[in-house]
């Protein structure tokens, strides 16, 4: 596991990318149905990117789609952070596991907070997602 930051079973993970549920892409490794449960869409703020057959999401004011998933096993979580590439550097690690606010659809923070897999790299030449909404029929595996 990479971050210093304790799951709990019961918490909630913001998945905006390519461990969506039905996303393409989305690892084969990860028995993400069996160790949590998929919840309803959300919303957050941030500025979502296109890395390339994956999205990352960094600093932004942009209201951004999301699923919320709710892990019951913790164990899963190191296998999670390592499709991420989150490492204990926060230097080299490609994504960080960091806690955000959850927001409705008129973009009003719901007084929930979830973990996401926030993107650690320069964006500059990486184009927008088109409304913050990551199509599940774009990505392709990373790993």
């Amino acid at each position: 596991m990479a971050s210093s930051a304790r799951v709990s079973s019961g918490d909630l993970f913001v998945f905006y990318g390519l461990l969506k549920q039905g996303a393409s892409g989305q690892p084969a490794s990860l028995p993400l149905a069996t160790a949590g449960e998929f919840g309803s869409s959300c919303r957050f703020r941030g500025r979502m990117v296109d890395l390339g057959g994956f999205p990352g999401v960094v600093a932004g004011d942009e209201l951004c789609h999301g699923i919320l998933w709710t892990v019951h096993d913790i164990a899963i979580v190191p296998t999670m952070d390592d499709f991420e590439d989150v490492t204990d550097d926060p230097v080299t690690s490609l994504y960080l596991r960091k806690r955000i606010a959850v927001c409705d659809d008129a973009g009003a923070e719901t007084g929930e907070t979830a973990w996401i897999y926030w993107y650690n790299k320069d964006v500059s030449d990486c184009p927008a997602v088109t409304g913050g909404n990551w199509p599940l029929d774009a990505g392709r595996n990373r790993k």
